[in-house]
């Protein structure tokens, strides 16, 4: 089939590699979210997804919003009998998405219904999921609620991040994508509607919304540090400071318990008290610095008997 493929970040290259190494399919464009300005500098930069287009030699499109009629019109002129979609960042209108003759065939890293939305990965680990997985659909104008086509498991490990299974989703969903886009070019791939039932949503992640509550529950603590790693990331403060947290696991000491945020260490481990078991602060970020090891930290921190995360 004719491709436009619809992308911006990271998690959308396996997608568009697989399917520029398909022999059935052609990418003929790429469209993609505008050039960012980024860092300290302000470098005006391409996004992943258009950097690896530019790498092919495919035309790449990048509209201010996927209403955009010059945008429009140049898709139809690129007649594409489908555009597969993996984290493109725009809602699109009906009259953009009836121009290709298949649609436009979203890949949404979750078991849909489960976690429509912005965030399905971080949502998943943060609610204790064991079970998560992908689902091809086709796009409607609706916040991820068009029909299925195909899906696929992935178990969430104990230890795993939103960034070491966005991973993993991301290299697998790109099978999934070229294999639904196999079945609707040879007629065997049938939209199936989404249960009413099962519905849940997963919103946008702010910086805010990483900060760590030491009041709740040690497995939840551990749960909401994963599923803010690596972005935003998870942070706390020390004296005013924010701190940064990277990996910890739960406590297996059997000392006594510190208070919620407050800090206990040996030369074993660093500990911070929730409220039921402690966790052990493998690694943070403290201001100016790198992540490190959280022993090194506080043996060069001087911190004072009760030192406390807030």
């Amino acid at each position: 089939m004719r491709l436009v493929f619809a992308g911006t970040p990271e998690v959308a290259i396996p997608s568009l590699r697989a399917l520029l190494a398909s022999e059935r399919h052609e990418v003929v464009a790429v469209v993609s979210r505008p050039d960012a300005r980024t860092g300290r500098g302000r470098t005006l930069r391409r996004s992943p997804v258009a950097a690896v287009a530019d790498e092919a030699g495919i035309e790449v499109l990048t509209p201010p919003n996927a209403r955009d009629e010059e945008f429009a019109d140049r898709l139809r002129a690129l007649a594409p009998d489908a555009v597969p979609v993996v984290a493109y960042g725009h809602l699109v209108p009906r009259y953009v998405l009836d121009i290709p003759r298949h649609g436009w065939i979203n890949l949404h890293f979750s078991l849909l219904p489960a976690w429509r939305g912005a965030a399905p990965v971080n949502a998943a680990i943060a609610a204790g999921d064991e079970v998560t997985g992908a689902t091809t659909f086709l796009l409607d104008e609706g916040m991820d609620t068009g029909p299925v086509l195909g899906t696929m498991t992935e178990t969430v490990r104990a230890r795993d991040t939103a960034g070491d299974l966005l991973g993993r989703l991301a290299e697998s969903g790109a099978g999934l994508l070229s294999a639904t886009l196999d079945g609707l070019q040879t007629g065997e791939m049938v939209a199936v509607p989404q249960p009413t039932e099962g519905v849940s949503h997963a919103g946008k992640i702010t910086a805010a919304d990483a900060r760590v509550r030491w009041t709740d529950p040690a497995l939840a603590v551990d749960r909401h540090i994963r599923s803010v790693t690596p972005d935003p990331g998870a942070w706390t403060t020390l004296g005013g400071e924010r701190v940064k947290i990277g990996t910890v696991r739960t406590d297996e000491h059997d000392g006594p318990r510190p208070a919620p945020g407050v800090l206990a260490w040996d030369k074993h481990a660093v500990r911070v008290g929730t409220a039921t078991d402690a966790v052990v602060v493998e690694t943070l970020q403290p201001p100016g610095k790198k992540m490190m090891n959280a022993l090194d930290w506080v043996r060069g921190a001087r911190l004072a008997d009760g030192a406390e995360f807030e």
